[in-house]
């Protein structure tokens, strides 16, 4: 695991957003980016900087990754 902050703007020619509220973007992995937490390529990326965030369980593996101002969860 890595300390770096996940930015999306490096990864975006692999990436495709499907949904920005504001506060929460939903992300599609097009190229197989592989995940900050375990390595492995992820499906899809939540990412939230609501304090509060609630979920639908994912249907597969997730992993999570806490940055200071946001929370990224990575489904496999």
């Amino acid at each position: 695991m890595t300390d770096e902050r996940f930015d999306v703007h490096d990864h975006r020619h692999a990436l495709k957003l499907r949904k920005d509220t504001g506060d929460t973007q939903f992300w599609e992995n097009r190229k197989g980016l592989d995940c900050p937490a375990c390595g492995d390529a992820f499906s899809d990326l939540l990412i939230s900087e609501k304090r509060n965030n609630r979920f639908n369980s994912p249907d597969g593996r997730f992993c999570v990754v806490r940055e200071s101002d946001r929370i990224l969860l990575f489904t496999h």
